[in-house]
């Protein structure tokens, strides 16, 4: 791998994280795949060896050493070379943990911060509904302000870590005439009277992570719960996913070196035609194009963490989006490629590159589809030359 200039403490915590993925990760991925259970012997692992506290700051008892989104990055990677399932239960407790670094109170962080970081509570980001994936403006989930209180309604689907994570930010309409501009961020914790679980979702991959709907009727939280103003939930979503999607761009990158291990090792052992099957060009040109993609996903993940970390106050939503896209789009191709690179037990459960490629899928899914991120993209794009053109004539 290329040297990406990761510091002493950036270097420790990738041994750290792939120490416990070759321990404790990848001897029990395919039973934890195969009964789609939830890894609470991992989870305790990972926080005993202090891995939640990375993209927490110091302040809150984290150790991010002013590096939070690098250090999730990492982790995540490292995770998911393993198993992009139980990697989930450490990435999804980021996401859900995001809303509250970056619009909670001095009171709020004190108060869930700590919890996450020690690993004693997960957390889980609770937006899309039945009817709002894409189009996430569509939230019909209310929060009626009801004296100290809101009380919730509604359902939101498909939500990762739920009914294990304890702590969930929630988007839900606290004005519903105002639409998209109505929403607010509010934190629901688990064992609120009239929050309750909708069946755990039998997944085509990930499936060490629980996926669940989330159901609130007539549930009653305090206003102090509320992440920054009324009316700027819509806001923190999104700032959100410009913060989260590199961590979505890691797990992919790890799905694909894991994949692509896999495939390198079958490749210089297995023999046919009294050859290794790496010997033959045909399949020599596939694992450098395998290769070339992973090392350039990672270069992109790596270099938009970084940015985010040192312009914390720039949106940065275009490079945010080229790096999920452009890696998750790597890891369908490079897992896919490993199916074929070992032919009929590619396709076989007792061999385990079949899991990483549909593990691989739901990265082109979540947190936006590649097509709304290509749109993210050009959105951009368009409007940056728009600003240049505009800058140039006022000159």
């Amino acid at each position: 791998m290329l040297d990406y200039g990761l510091t002493e403490y950036q270097t420790a915590i990738r041994d750290l994280a792939r120490e416990i993925a070759a321990k404790e990760i990848r001897p029990v991925a395919m039973e934890y795949d195969r009964d789609a259970k939830f890894p609470w012997p991992v989870v305790k692992v990972l926080a005993e060896a202090d891995l939640f506290r990375v993209y927490i700051d110091e302040k809150y008892e984290g150790l991010t050493d002013g590096s939070p989104i690098m250090n999730m990055v990492i982790v995540t990677e490292e995770l998911s070379k393993a198993c992009a399932g139980i990697a989930l239960a450490f990435a999804g407790t980021a996401l859900g943990t995001i809303p509250i670094v970056l619009s909670g109170s001095e009171e709020q962080k004190q108060r869930w911060l700590p919890d996450i970081a020690a690993g004693r509570k997960l957390a889980a980001f609770a937006l899309t509904e039945p009817q709002a994936g894409s189009d996430a403006g569509a939230v019909r989930t209310t929060a009626i302000r009801d004296g100290d209180h809101y009380v919730l309604n509604g359902t939101k689907l498909w939500i990762t870590n739920g009914g294990e994570a304890e702590i969930y930010t929630v988007i839900a309409l606290t004005n519903p005439a105002k639409g998209p501009r109505g929403a607010s961020c509010i934190v629901v914790e688990k064992g609120t009277p009239g929050f309750t679980f909708g069946k755990k979702e039998d997944k085509l991959g990930i499936r060490a992570s629980a996926t669940r709907e989330l159901i609130f009727q007539d549930c009653r939280v305090p206003a102090a719960n509320c992440l920054g103003r009324e009316g700027t939930g819509f806001i923190t979503a999104m700032k959100t996913f410009d913060v989260s999607r590199p961590g979505v761009g890691a797990q992919a990158l790890g799905i694909a070196q894991g994949a692509f291990d896999l495939a390198l090792e079958y490749a210089c052992t297995r023999r046919q035609f009294d050859a290794p099957i790496g010997s033959f060009q045909g399949l020599r040109f596939m694992m450098a194009d395998m290769a070339m993609k992973i090392e350039a996903a990672r270069a992109l993940v790596y270099a938009t963490a970084r940015h985010i970390d040192r312009q914390p106050k720039e949106r940065p939503t275009l490079y945010a989006a080229m790096s999920k896209c452009y890696a998750s789009d790597v890891a369908m191709d490079v897992t896919v490629d490993a199916v074929q690179v070992f032919g009929g037990y590619g396709y076989m459960h007792d061999y385990p590159v079949e899991k990483f490629m549909r593990d691989a899928k739901i990265t082109q899914i979540y947190e936006g589809t590649n097509q709304i991120q290509r749109d993210e993209i050009s959105k951009v794009l368009i409007s940056n030359f728009h600003s240049r053109v505009s800058k140039a004539r006022a000159a």
